[in-house]
This record gives structure tokens, sequence and C-alpha cells, in this order.
């Protein structure tokens, strides 16, 4: 049987050997050059990471602390200490007591974890409760070494005072001191206590405990008073955390007034500590398919419907904002409107819940005071903030700015007779609209000499119809160039419903509607023709001032979008304009275009008269 043994522990001591001689990382690299810095580890024999975890009591709010065990096991620490006020206590009712800590120990029970008590004046507070204390734990200080650094459990209520009178009696500081000249080498040593003596008056023992520290190195970690904070004295570092459930106004880390839990990686330098925030713990399960549906892959959920006018200067509208909860959560909504220069407006509601699966609405009262044209309105802009109250995740917040303003219903007339021969002879009758609203640098833009734009719009039973007269000074070609790199024209066209097709925002081009973009090469003129969902008719002549274009897109395809019973189009048009001797270049936009950040739902809609 000896040889036995002695066998096996040399077969087991050449396989630690053996390992031991493996290296850290195979890599195969053939070049001289390394895809990485350098490969010295971060790592050491000496190195750990393990998680502190501070008041659940004192006006607990149930299920923080629970939730701060679940996101320990996430980040799986080697053991987790403590620095008391784990249970409400402040009774000598041993019924209570015994209710309070199993509800507490079935709390660790889920700990994947070893975990170390510490006791606060909430676990010990009178005689009863300090021998319940022993029946469960045993002893109320003790010490642990823990590759090579000293772990120091304190009881600051060996006196029975209470908050705010915390004491080390002579017994506990005896213990102290014999525990530190038997372990005087260590590299590192750890305090943990619940009542931060050190800003307490009349502390028995604690003054001559923090002389016994000062000549090594050494951190001091406490709770109790609910807000953090970090002193440096005594040759260390003294800290007293915030909450894991305990009562907190929770007003920030200004105040040092929040959830959290420490997580400390011990170095040979000391503790590097990170204070992670609960909410900012989360599993992967953080977003998942069913989130991005929520809320990436949906419309923005509150909407300012379109407003669309029968007279251009209209003087007292209103329109109505729309907020719609799509999901199993409650939405709270936030709105802060901006200041406007020509208009009067007032939400009958900035704060406001939307249940699950239900929708609010209410009205945006408006007043034109100047009775200005509403094509010459600025934009009202009101930013959106959304946040979904979600039971097992974070809550999810995120926000926008809704662009409104109201629109004047276009007219769109049915003609007579239109022949696509780049001549505006059919066209006299019709009402022209000028392209006016430009982006670029003042210095490439001359006025209207350099560019001019103005279209009209017609339809008949197999077309709609769009003229475009062009003032260009300078038309650029390049017939192997971009079409993004030259002179052309772009056509917006959406034949959905008014519902839909007001709000795109530029998605789903070439699919739910079409994006038709002609530029003056001879070959080759319209970007990606063969892609579009429909064949496009047009004709272009030259002029001495620029060009002539006219367009025609069939009634099939419109009726097929709009289910067969259309009575409005979004209809948007631009013009990128490269002059030879500018810089950059110019656009030319009716309205913003559709995926600008300017876009105003339900621009461009013109309706069937």
């Amino acid at each position: 049987m000896k040889n036995f043994i002695f066998i096996l522990l040399f077969t087991l001591t050449l396989s630690v050997v053996s390992a031991q001689n493996k290296p850290t990382i195979y890599i195969d690299i053939p070049t001289a050059q390394k895809p990485w810095n350098h490969i010295d580890w971060n790592q050491s024999p000496g190195k750990f990471q393990f998680a502190i975890v501070t008041d659940r009591t004192g006006g607990h709010r149930p299920g923080v602390f629970p939730t701060g065990i679940k996101k320990l096991n996430l980040l799986q620490p080697e053991f987790v200490m403590s620095v008391g006020d784990l249970i409400e206590g402040y009774t000598k009712d041993t019924v209570q007591l015994n209710k309070e800590w199993k509800e507490f120990q079935g709390f660790i029970e889920h700990l994947d974890a070893p975990f170390f008590y510490v006791p606060g004046n909430h676990d010990i507070t009178n005689e009863v409760m300090e021998q319940k204390w022993k029946e469960l734990f045993g002893v109320s200080y003790y010490h642990f070494v823990y590759k090579d650094v000293l772990f120091l459990c304190l009881n600051t209520e060996d006196n029975l005072r209470g908050a705010g009178r915390g004491t080390i009696g002579d017994k506990q500081y005896s213990y102290i001191k014999k525990t530190l000249e038997d372990n005087p080498d260590v590299k590192w040593t750890l305090v943990f206590l619940h009542q931060p003596l050190w800003v307490q008056e009349d502390t028995k023992r604690w003054k001559d405990v923090e002389k016994l520290l000062e000549n090594r190195n050494h951190n001091v970690f406490a709770g109790h008073y609910h807000r953090y904070w970090k002193t440096e004295r005594n040759n260390g570092k003294y800290i007293a955390l915030a909450t894991t459930g305990g009562g907190s106004g929770l007003r920030g880390r200004a105040y040092g007034e929040f959830d959290h839990v420490v997580w400390a990686t011990m170095t040979e330098e000391g503790p590097i500590l990170a204070n992670l925030f609960l909410d900012g713990i989360w599993d992967e399960n953080v977003v998942t398919e069913d989130l991005l549906d929520m809320v990436r892959n949906q419309p923005f959920p509150v909407k300012i419907e379109p407003l669309y006018a029968d007279e251009m200067n209209p003087e007292n509208m209103m329109a109505t904002v729309r907020a719609t909860n799509n999901t199993d959560s409650k939405m709270e909504v936030v709105l802060t409107g901006y200041a406007h220069d020509d208009l009067l407006y007032q939400l009958d509601k900035t704060s406001f819940t939307v249940e699950p699966n239900d929708v609010t609405t209410f009205p945006l009262k408006i007043k034109n005071t100047g009775k200005k044209e509403l094509k010459e309105l600025g934009a009202i802009k009101v930013n959106t903030e959304i946040t979904y109250e979600l039971a097992e995740r974070p809550n999810i917040s995120f926000s926008s700015v809704l662009n409104f303003k109201p629109l004047y219903k276009y007219p769109l007339k049915a003609a007579k007779k239109v022949k696509l021969d780049g001549n505006l002879k059919d066209w006299k009758d019709a009402s022209w609209h000028a392209v006016t609203d430009m982006e670029g640098t003042p210095f490439d833009y001359d006025g209207e000499d350099d560019l001019s734009l103005k279209f009209a719009t017609a339809y008949d039973q197999d077309y709609f119809y769009v003229a475009v007269d062009i003032k260009d000074n300078d038309i650029m070609v390049s017939e192997d160039g971009s079409y993004w790199q030259q002179d052309g024209l772009i056509i917006g066209l959406d034949a959905r419903p008014k519902h839909i097709s007001a709000f795109n925002k530029g998605l789903g081009r070439g699919k739910d509607w079409i994006a038709y973009l002609r530029t003056f090469k001879k070959d080759h003129p319209v970007h990606q023709e063969n892609r579009l969902p429909t064949k496009v008719d047009a004709e272009v002549v030259m002029t001495d001032t620029g060009a002539i274009m006219e367009v025609a897109f069939p009634m099939e395809y419109i009726n097929k979008m709009s289910d067969g019973n259309w009575s409005e189009l979004r209809f948007g048009i631009g013009y990128y304009d490269f002059d030879s001797q500018d810089e950059g270049s110019t656009t030319h936009f009716w309205f913003p275009a559709w995926n600008n950040k300017d876009d105003i739902p339900g621009s461009g809609m013109i309706f069937k008269e």
C-alpha cells in the first residue's frame, strides 16, 4: 500500500510538472512582424479576484440584493466579502430573527462562490441577536490568509451600542494585535467592518488598531452610511461603500448613492477596485432578437400625425400626437418642445405612461401668429424620450427628435394630354413649384444663375407625370464616373397608403418605393435602372440654359402599391449640382430628403383632385 501511494504521488507530480512546462499559448505566425503588441500575460500566481457586497438593510428595497447575487454569478469571483447589515434585525423576537436569517441565507444559497459574513448594527444590536449570530456563525470576528493576503473581518458591534457608536473592544483588539503579529510579512492586509470607525468618536480601541495598520500595506472597507466615499489616511485607502439594496435616495454618483458591488483584483501592488453598478451588469440576454423587434425593427412609437391645410397661410390649427405601445411592457414618454420663431404651440401632455399594447392620443394646438405661408415656416422640433420598463432586463431608453410642421394640401390635377417629348407646351396650365431648399457651402452656390429648378405634376388613367425645368449654367457629365458624383435629378415616389408613406424614412428603397436618379449621360443615364420596381419612361432635352425633363410612372404600379384605391402620393424631388469651378457640390430639394435628419413626416404629399 505504501508503495502504491508513493507511485501515485510520483505520477501526480510528473503530471503537474508536465503541465507547467507547456507554454501558455500556441501561436504559429510565420512573419517577423506580429499582430499583437506583446505577450507579457496579465497574470501571476498571486493574482486573484473577489467581490464585496455592502448594506442590504436599513430600509431595504426588496429584490435588489438577490439581483446582486445573480449578477455576481455572472462575474464568477473566487469569493465574496461583506460589510454587514444583512438583515433588518433590531428585535429580540427570535421567531422574527429566524425568519430574517432564513430569508438571507436563502439568497446566499444561490451564490456560486464562498461568502464571508461580517456583522453590522442591524445584525447584532442586543444580546439575543448576538447569541443568534454565534449559533449561526460561531464567531463575530475572524481572519484568513489567501494567496499571501490577510483578510481581517471585524465586529464594530462588540459593545452593542448601535448605529453611529461602533467600537472595537479590548478582547477584539487583542485578537487583532495577535493576528497582525502572526502575519507580519503578508503582501497586503484587507480589513472589513461595518461602521466606518475612522469618522466616529469614542470607538474604544479603533485608533489603536489604526496604529497597528499604519506601517503595513492595507485597505479598509466599511458600509453603514449608505453613501460611498474614499479617504486616503493612515498610509492606506479607507472606503465606505454605498448599498446593495439598503435604503437610499439613489441620487447618483455625485451623492455617492447607488446600488453596487465592488470587484477587487488583487495584484502585487495592491487591490485594483472597480465599482460595478447593478444596473450595468447583465447577462448575454441583455439584447436579443425579441428586443430588436421591440425597439430597432419597429417605427418610432411616438408620432405627430401630419396636418394638411387647404389654405397656404392658416392661423389656427390642431394636429394629433399618437403614442403607440406594441409591447407587453409599460412605456414611459417624456416630450420636450423647443421654441419656434413663428408658431405658438401647446402639447396637452409632456410626460405620460402608455400601458402595454395600448395607444394614447392627444391634441397639439398650433397658432400661426404672423399668418406666414406654410412653405416659409421652419419645423417644430420636439425631443421625445422613450423608456420601456422591463422585468428581467435593464429598462430600455432611447430618444428621437420629432420634426413637424403644418403642410399645404398640394393638389394633383388630371392631365388633358401629356406627350413625353421634352416640350413644356402640354404644361402651360400647370401649377409649378420651385425647389429652393439648398444644402452645401455658399461658396459653391452662386444663386439662381448657378442652379434653379421648378416642377409640375399631373396624372391620367395610365401615368403619373412629372415635368422639370432645370436652369443650370454648368451641367457636369461623366460617362464613366459615379452616378453620385455628377449632375443628376432624383425623384422619390411612394404610392403606399398615406399613414405608411408619410413616415417613410428611406428604408425599403426599390422595394416599397421608387428612387429614380437620372443623370445626363448618353449611355445608361439612370442609376440601376434594371432594379427599379417598374419601368419608368422619360424624355430629356438639353437647352441653352439647362434641360427639360419629363418623366412618367405607370399607374398600374401606383394602383398596386396603394391597394387599388389611391387618393394621394408622397412625392420628393431633388437635384445634385456639380460645377467644374467649385470645390464641392450643392443639393437642392423641394422638402428635405426622406432619409435626412430634417425630414418632415408627410412632406411632399400630393392629393388627387
